[in-house]
Order: C-alpha cells, then structure tokens, then sequence
C-alpha cells in the first residue's frame, strides 16, 4: 500500500500541491503561535540582581482569595485564585536580628526598591529607572566604571541610560523632586530594570518606605529554616530569588500570555479550517479514481490506507517546510510585539522540538480527518453508485449539515446576545461568535452557495453565451464552487470585524477624551503629588493598579489616583453619585526637603482611612459586578494594603482611561512610584517639569497590547487567507484540465473558455463577498450596540471598502489566472 501511494503521488503531483501548500502554512502559523505561548509561559529574568546573595526573603507580592463551595453531602469544593501586585510591602525591621540569629547565617542585609523618573533641570524625561541604596549594588555586585559611589544628593547610573559623572539632574519620587548630580556610572547593567543607587542616608526620605522591600541572607542557612523562623513562604533560592525584587521591576508576561493565546486560536481556526476544505477538494476531485478500484476490488480498508498514507505522506514533507517557517513567523511577530511595547526588550522566542511537533501531529491530524470525511461516502457505498454520484453530485450528509449549521449559528447568536461586549473580553467574544458563524458556513456551505449561485448564475446568463456557461457550470458544481468562495468568507469574515471593531473602539475612546478634557489644557510629565500649586482649577492624574474581590476572585484594573482642585475641569460622566471623598478641592504644602517629604507620605499613610475614602467605577465595571453607590468594595492597593472603600460614583467616560478612581493621597501612599503624570486645567497653571500637550486618549497597557495584537492578527490573517484563497482556486483551476479540454472539443474557443472563466469567478467571488459581508454585519451590528446603544452596520467605510476590495481583487486573479495557465496546456481531446 505504501508503495501505491508514493506511485500516486508522483503521478499527481499537481493534485497534492494544494494540500502541501496548505498543510505548510498550518505547521508555520500553528507553529509559531504555539512557540510564542511557550516562550512567555517560560520566560525567565536574563539577568540578577541577587547573585551574591544566598537566600532572598520578600513579602507577599500577591493577593489571595479562597471560596469554599459546598457540594452536598458534606463535600466542599475549595478554589483559591491569586492576583499579581504592581508594589512591594514595607518588610518589618525585626526580620533582620531574627534571620541573623540562625546558624549558618553570616550576613542579612536590607535591599530597598522604588521606581523614580530622571529629568533634566527643565523638565525634559531622561528615564524611568529603579533605585537602590549602594549597599543593594553589592548584591550582583555592581562596580563602577567612572566616578565614584554616590554620596547625599548624588546617584550612581545604569549605563543605558547616556549619562555621565557630573550631570545635574531632577530625580523625581513620590515624596518629591530631587536635585542629584551623576557621581558614577556601573560598569555592569540589567536587562530588566535600569538600576540607579542613592546614599544609603537618603534611601527612605527619597523612596518613602518604612522599611526594606526585601533582605539578602549570606551563609548556609536554609530556605526552610529561614521560613519557619519569619512564619512565611516568602524565602527564594536559586533562580528564584528574583521574584523579591520589585514586581515592577520584573519583566511582565501576563498580558502577553491573554494575546498570545489569542493568536494561537484565531490562527489555530483560520489554518485549520483552510486545511480542511483544501484536503477536502483534493480528495473530491479523486472520488472516480477511488469508485473505480473499489469496482477493481478494492476494500474499504485498503482504500483508507492509501489516502491515510498519501496524505501523510504529504503534511510530513510539509512539516519539513513549515517546521523552520514557524520559527521565522514566531520571530517576525516577537520583533512586533518587541516594537510596540507589549513584551519586554529581552523577550526572545525559545524554539522547542516537542511544542513544534505537536503542532505538526494537529496538521497531520486534520488532513487525515478531512480526507477520511471526503471519501467517506465514496469509500463505503457500492461501487457502481459511486461512479455514478461521481457524475452527479449526490446530495447526501443534509440532515447532519443542516444540524451543525443551526447549532454553530445559535451558539454564535448566544454569545453576541448574552456576553457583555463593552468589556476587556468583547473583541475576543467576536472573534468566537465570528468563528461560529463561520463554522455555520461551512457546514451549510452547499445550500448556501447554491442559493446565491442559483440567483447570481441567472443574472451572468444575461451577459451572453459565456455568462450562460459560467452560470450553468456554477450550479452544476456547487461544491466545487463552495470549496472555493467559503475561503473568501473567511478572508472577510475573519479580518473585517477586528479591523472595525478595533477601529470602532479608537473612535469611542477618542470621542470620550475630547468629552473628558473639553475647553481644557492637558500637562504631563512627571510631578510629585506635594508639588501641586494651591491655586487654580485642575485635575491631577496619578496613574495606578488597583486590585478588588469580585466574588471571590481578586481582578486586576488600571486605575487612577484623582486630586482635584478648585472648579471641576474633567468631565468623566458620571452616571451616579461623585468623585471620591478626598479627591476634591485640596490645598497642597509643597516639600521643604527629603526628610519632610517622607514624613508627611508617612503621616499620609498612617490616616488614610479617615482622610481620604472612597471609590469611582466605570459603567461597566459597576454593572459587572452589580455594585451601586454606596457600596463596599474590597480594594488592594499597588503595596499590598488593603481596604474596604465605599463606591461614591459610576462615570461612563472610561475608555482610553480607566476602571477605577481613588483619592491621590491613598494611591500615593501606596503606589511604589507614586507621582502625577498628567493635570488637566483651565486657563494658566504653573506647573515645573510639565508640558502641555493636545489632549488624546489616555490609552492603558491593556489597551496598547490588544491594539497591538490586532494589528499583527490582522497583518498574519489577511496574508494567510489571501495565500489560501490562492493556493484553493489554483486547486480548483488544475482539476478542472479534463474539462475545459472537452469544451474546446466541442468548439469553444480559448478566448470563450477565457471569458466564461473569469465570469465564474465574478460569480464565485460575488458569492464569497456575500457570504463574508452577512457574517461581519452581525458581528459588528451587534458590538456596535453593546459598545454605546447605536447600531451600525458599517464602521470605518473607507478600511472597509479597501478590505473588500482587495479581497475582490485577489479572488478574481486567483479565480482567472490559474484556469488560463490550464488552459495553455489544454489540446482538444
């Protein structure tokens, strides 16, 4: 049997070409998706601070909730989820005589971490960075390269970041603006962080912690002796010692890990459904060669062995192909993402042999499955009826297309009715309820097109003779005709809606910031919260991560710290109640100096429960979690504290900003960075190291990285969709030599077939588009509605039409130049 098989397949290699062509560009992009989820799920720090430490002890970094569920019957269920913070704790002072007091301990020393900006003297940025003390850069160690270790009013920097010892800086804090001259630049960096070391006499009046963020053990104490003395789980080794380092200082992966399988799914569904139809239409186009052995005498069970082995004999020889393109396709969309920021610098893609052999067992898998459903029919019923449905399309497998049409359908309608669209999750419940559809598609493809067909074939008739042929070959092979206008439908249906959605989504978030900053200035840089004027009307934003208890589940959410002073200025739309108490109109006492800055941050934070409280939701978030004003809601702050603060208001106008609001001084308290980046006001403000700017969206990281991703899935999408397109109708084009050879038989000349060609795929590609464009009317209809109550059924018409039109285009080159490359080689029979 195998020896049969590679005899078909040199004698047909045209025929297979579809199927190779496909099943490469499932190994690739399946490939390469799955190495970019496995490279973030695996990715580690490159480099670390604590190498010269023993043991590392840090706090809690993260929130965790446990839910006890009962079941009956005396059985629970216990769930316990967790939640990353963006700070550090403050560790107790003690902790160091008790690690100290164990045997084998020679060493502990206190580490400090907390972000601060560098500026020039007027203002302009010259980097976020990570400070220390310079009794932390003995930790790696560090050394310097220039100069000397930093004393009052000095700092030692990284070397990325361009400075030289003598240059005057402003270091900027969330306990004030800092004159500091450069006194040394390391001679070693991290990858990571951009590391600067202060005095250690300034640590705490420049960072506003009350006590170390972690503590380095030397000696040959144990992690498990050093636990049970502090009665924590917080003592690292090895490798993980980074994690007590500031979280914030640590790459970030848990956005890249929502894209990245995001990206493994959408490419997962487009490849495989592609790959199906494609194997599906080289097998179709074999029905009469496998009627005849069957007539031969041919079994069943040896008609499955050799397309089993035909087929996998193609997708292994694929896999060869797609194997290496799946590294360079996971590359190029890393370097993407690299670009955009979703993913730190660092990020490299790490090629592993069992991830893309699993994604070459799926290729394999599919085509064995779509072959065998092809042939299914052909293989099993007897002989003589087979050659004839060969002859006839048989219409046979409705009841069970029709079955899964309505099924993928009612799913999809479920999904756009039900699931909240306007949250973080209503482009990826799109894509589902697109994929469905699609699916639904697919399935009652044949009734579909033969419909459209039918009517479309009537019209082409009135071209003339060649309209009348096209029209008639349309409907006399609708499945050859679906094999090829459903790829159509994907290319439309797939990318038409995140291209409007994602476009729909900008213009919303656009139209909220001019209704939030109308008739006003923005400002932004950096500004310490003491720093504020005492006069004016304005609104300081303090960018920030809150965390809060949604049933059980800690959720992470952009938030910002609010301060507002003199008359409103930002107009958030507040459907309910206000801003939070102790975000209104305030009177600032500006830093005489470091010691009274950490001071009064600490005098801040020890009276935060009573002098300022309360909590500002979006609309959304409100109504997700059924919370109304007056309320209580469980809040973490970015250093772990927590607190319950009562919801004062719902605003609406969050896109482009935020989910949460909360008084400035409780967010600077607890944020580790701390500091204003942006004011808007009226009139004229005073305000040093800011700079007025147009107003524009204040995009969050969550949004630049779902941005970013549809950007790289509709780039990936549209080019392996158009390549499918191709490689299908090129398919389609080669089988279809015994028949334009009749036709010219019969008297038909070259320039006839030519026309009636191009005729079949204006019909085909009418049909495609059709199909698509009913698929992205409901999808963005129904987002559309959920996104501000208005229904559209067009969005962004100028991307729309360009998107139809290359699609147009691309199916109709594909649909013509293909038949005439055949039809050079065609003689009359």
């Amino acid at each position: 049997m195998i020896r049969l098989a590679l005899a078909g397949l040199r004698s047909r290699l045209a025929a297979f070409l579809g199927t190779f062509v496909a099943a490469v560009l499932a190994v690739a992009l399946i490939g390469g998706a799955a190495l970019l989820l496995f490279s973030v799920l695996t990715a580690s720090p490159t480099t670390h601070r604590f190498d010269a430490a023993d043991l590392m002890v840090g706090g809690d970094r993260q929130v965790s909730l446990t839910t006890v569920k009962d079941k009956g019957k005396g059985k629970q269920k216990t769930k316990t989820k967790t939640e990353r913070l963006a700070g550090a704790p403050a560790l107790p002072a003690d902790w160091a005589g008790k690690v100290a007091a164990l045997q084998g301990v020679t060493k502990v020393s206190a580490d400090y971490a907390f972000p601060i900006a560098l500026t020039t003297m007027d203002g302009k940025p010259a980097g976020d960075a990570v400070g220390h003390g310079w009794a932390s850069a003995a930790l790696m160690p560090f050394t310097l390269q220039t100069g000397t270790a930093p004393a009052s009013g000095q700092i030692a920097v990284d070397p990325s970041l361009g400075l030289h010892p003598g240059d005057q800086l402003l270091m900027v804090s969330r306990t004030g603006s800092h004159r500091v001259v450069v006194s040394g630049v390391l001679a070693q960096r991290l990858d990571e962080q951009r590391a600067v070391f202060v005095a250690d006499s300034q640590v705490s009046a420049v960072s506003g912690l009350t006590g170390p963020t972690a503590y380095a053990v030397t000696g040959s104490a144990t992690a498990d002796s050093v636990e049970a003395a502090l009665g924590v789980d917080t003592v690292y080794e090895g490798q993980d010692k980074v994690r007590a380092d500031l979280p914030t200082a640590l790459p970030d992966y848990i956005g890249a890990i929502s894209i990245f399988g995001f990206v493994i799914g959408i490419t997962s569904f487009a490849t495989v459904f592609v790959l199906t139809g494609t194997v599906a239409l080289t097998v179709r186009q074999r029905l009469r060669e496998l009627a005849l052995l069957r007539a031969t005498g041919a079994t069943p069970r040896q008609l499955w062995r050799l397309l089993s082995a035909e087929t996998l004999f193609v997708t292994l020889v694929a896999a060869l192909v797609g194997g290496p393109l799946s590294v360079v396709a996971a590359e190029v969309i890393a370097a993407r993402f690299r670009t955009l920021g979703a993913v730190p610098p660092q990020f490299t893609v790490s090629v592993n042999v069992g991830v893309l052999l699993a994604a070459i067992a799926v290729t394999v898998l599919v085509a064995q499955l779509s072959a065998r459903v092809a042939a299914r029919r052909a293989i099993r019923i007897a002989p003589a009826q087979a050659l004839q449905e060969t002859l006839v399309e048989g219409r046979t497998g409705w009841v069970f297309r029709t079955l899964t049409a309505v099924v993928c359908a009612t799913g999809a309608l479920v999904i756009l009715a039900v699931v909240p669209l306007d949250g973080p999750f209503g482009m990826g419940m799109t894509f589902i309820s697109s994929a469905l559809l699609l699916s639904a598609v697919g399935a009652a493809g044949p009734l579909l097109v033969g419909l459209l067909g039918g009517l479309l074939s009537r019209l082409a008739g009135l071209t003339g003779i060649a309209g009348w042929l096209a029209g008639a070959f349309t409907r006399a092979e609708n499945r050859r005709v679906t094999s090829v206008a459903v790829p159509l439908a994907l290319m439309v249906a797939v990318n038409a809606p995140m291209l409007l959605n994602s476009a729909l989504s900008a213009d919303l978030a656009a139209a909220q910031e001019a209704r939030r900053t109308a008739s006003a200035s923005v400002a932004t840089g950096v500004l310490p919260l003491s720093a504020l004027p005492d006069d004016g009307d304005y609104a300081a934003l303090l960018p920030s991560r809150l965390i809060v208890d949604e049933g059980g589940k800690p959720e992470d959410y952009a938030a910002y710290g609010i301060q507002q002073h003199g008359k409103p200025v930002l107009d958030l739309g507040f459907t309910a109640g206000t801003l939070p108490d102790g975000a209104g109109p305030t009177g600032s006492v500006a830093s005489n100096g470091l010691a009274s800055a950490s001071n009064g941050l600490a005098s801040a934070s020890n009276g935060l429960a009573s002098a300022s409280n309360g909590l500002a939701a979006s609309e959304y978030l409100a109504r997700a979690n059924g919370w109304q004003v007056g309320d209580t809601v469980r809040v973490w702050l970015p250093d772990g504290y927590a607190t319950e603060l009562k919801l004062t208001g719902v605003f609406a106008n969050n896109r482009g900003f935020g989910e949460l609001l909360a008084p400035a001084d409780l967010v600077a308290a607890h944020d580790p960075r701390g500091v204003v980046t942006s004011v808007v006001f009226h009139g004229s403000l005073a305000l040093d190291g800011m700079h007025v700017v147009p107003p524009q969206a204040e995009a969050s990281g969550d949004a630049d990285e779902r941005q970013g991703a549809w950007e790289i899935m509709i780039a990936v999408s549209l080019g392996f969709t158009a390549i499918a397109v191709v490689n299908t109708f090129a398919v389609a084009a080669a089988a279809r030599r015994a028949q334009l050879a009749q036709l010219r038989l019969l008297g038909a000349t070259p320039g006839q077939i030519r026309r009636m060609t191009a005729r079949e795929a204006v019909l085909t590609v009418a049909v495609g588009l059709t199909l698509g464009i009913a698929v992205t009317t409901v999808v963005v209809a129904a987002f559309s509605s959920a996104q501000d109550g208005t229904l559209r059924l067009i969005v962004d018409p100028a991307a729309y039409g360009g998107l139809l039109a290359v699609v147009g285009l691309l199916g109709l080159a594909a649909g013509t130049l293909p038949a005439r490359l055949v039809l050079r080689s065609v003689r009359p029979i």
